[in-house]
């Protein structure tokens, strides 16, 4: 069965953007980009809310050889974007139904693992359902003191093993957790 990545950037006091949105705080280094082509070969599938899907679209670049046909910032990969109010996009797949089902389904389908990327409020729900299975953070030695929530209140306590811990470069620190599923 497929497995569910939820990761991201956050701060050390565990927010993922600035209340505006803004994330001019992160630092992209050599040590992050290696760890995002380790996980991309292993997935074939994203799915985000709205808020993260748009922040996506706004950082994508086109490539500057032609003008961009697909909404999706994620080229070569499938994109879901959970949302009741976005229309239709080329290259992306809006979906209107409930995300706890609809991953159900995806996790049971043929493929490579799924990524969720960003949106602690799209993970709130498939945390509390049994449906991610790992966890990794690239953490940035930055305090915001407010701002969007890695982790939003769930139901239920959630333990996590600790498979990979190190630094990557100007003061980031990737972990990377196992879900422990009872």
């Amino acid at each position: 069965m497929r497995q569910v990545i939820f990761g991201g950037a956050n701060s050390l006091d565990n927010y993922l953007a600035r209340p505006d949105g803004r994330v001019d705080w992160l630092r992209w280094n050599d040590g992050a980009a290696v760890i995002m082509k380790s996980v991309w070969s292993t997935i074939d599938t994203v799915i985000m809310g709205r808020k993260t899907y748009e922040a996506a679209r706004s950082h994508a670049k086109p490539d500057g050889k032609r003008k961009r046909a697909s909404a999706n910032p994620y080229p070569g990969v499938t994109s879901y974007v959970f949302s009741r109010t976005l229309p239709d996009e080329a290259g992306v797949t809006i979906i209107r139904d409930d995300v706890v089902p609809f991953v159900r389904r995806l996790k049971e389908a043929p493929g490579k693992d799924i990524c969720l990327m960003g949106g602690g409020e799209l993970a709130r729900p498939l945390f509390d359902a049994g449906l991610i299975d790992r966890v990794g953070l690239n953490i940035h030695p930055v305090l915001l003191g407010a701002g969007v929530p890695v982790f939003h209140a769930m139901s239920r306590q959630i333990d996590l093993e600790l498979e990979e811990c190190r630094p990557i470069g100007d003061g980031c620190v990737y972990v990377n957790y196992r879900v422990v599923h009872v």
